[in-house]
């Protein structure tokens, strides 16, 4: 299998106060580890720009040109008490709705079998006219659309398994049966969704687990509720809201995985995608903010990835 990377130094460029998790310094984890020698045959690709009409699969205008008059001049700038703006921002986001949409190209013309994009910030708590919870443009759901506008695709699942919930990518995707998401999360967490009776059009599944959960029950929320709930789906494409914070390690929630129960459930996912779309898998980073956990939980993910 050949495996994609995407990325570039611009997103250590979106900068956010001392002391906040979500720091340029979780890409230079993630690079560092993806510069071993294990990872080196793997071939790379920096993100292409993306324009309004590309943000606009989630967005209305009127909140893009919000975020962009936002910019500060220097320094930071809060939107709220977790999601910052620099003078970069704008672009850095942008480059990771790019990143997603060109990862989405790869793969679905055959130039890669998987890729992952080690991008930030995040995009999943993105909601269509809020940013919150570090996200400004919902990436997944962007490259999602990107992949039915552009390619054709009818189904697209987007699988999420960050410790917080994915509300930005629930809500984008309530009313639309040819998205699937599905997540395991733990609850109660920020942001206060993704409870199990939350189903949208009956294209949403939420798995929820409980403070101080490990990898079994990780696992049995994947094997009893989101692997079938895929299947059954038989999407196109799937999208990995690839959230590394259910680490033991981690310091903003409560569950216990460790980076193998990352590599079994990376390998769920290749072992459905080649069941339903020729190994589909684009896989886009979200949350992991113990540097050391979130450098040994992509390692597994990628190990996982190539060799499928």
């Amino acid at each position: 299998m050949t495996t994609l990377i995407v990325s570039d130094p611009v997103f250590l460029e979106h900068e956010v106060p001392r002391g906040h998790p979500e720091r340029p310094d979780r890409i230079r984890a993630v690079n560092a580890v993806l510069g071993e020698e294990r990872f080196a045959a793997l071939p790379r690709k920096a993100p292409r720009p993306v324009d309004d009409a590309t943000l606009m699969l989630a967005h209305p205008e009127d909140y893009i040109a919000t975020i962009r008059a936002a910019l500060p001049a220097d320094g930071e700038v809060a939107l709220d008490a977790d999601t910052w703006l620099s003078p970069r921002s704008f672009e850095v986001a942008s480059d990771a709705v790019g990143s997603a949409c060109l990862a989405v190209d790869a793969v679905m013309t055959g130039e890669a079998d998987n890729a992952f994009c080690a991008t930030r910030p995040p995009g999943h708590h993105a909601e269509a006219r809020v940013a919150m919870g570090f996200c400004l443009f919902a990436n997944a759901v962007i490259g999602a659309r990107h992949a039915q506008q552009a390619h054709g695709v009818e189904r697209v699942a987007i699988v999420d398994w960050d410790v917080h919930h994915g509300n930005g990518t629930q809500a984008l995707v309530w009313s639309d049966p040819s998205i699937l998401y599905a997540s395991t999360h733990q609850m109660p967490l920020f942001p206060g969704t993704g409870a199990a009776s939350e189903t949208g059009a009956g294209n949403v599944v939420n798995a929820p687990l409980p403070p101080g959960a490990d990898g079994v029950a990780f696992m049995d929320a994947f094997t009893g509720h989101l692997l079938p709930a895929i299947n059954a789906f038989s999407p196109d494409l799937i999208i990995v809201s690839a959230g590394f914070d259910a680490h033991w390690r981690d310091p903003l929630a409560s569950l216990n995985l460790t980076e193998q129960d990352f590599a079994w459930a990376t390998e769920a996912m290749t072992t459905v995608a080649a069941r339903h779309c020729d190994g589909r898998i684009v896989s886009l980073l979200e949350g992991g903010y113990d540097l050391q956990g979130l450098a040994d939980s992509v390692a597994a993910h990628i190990e996982a990835l190539k060799r499928t």
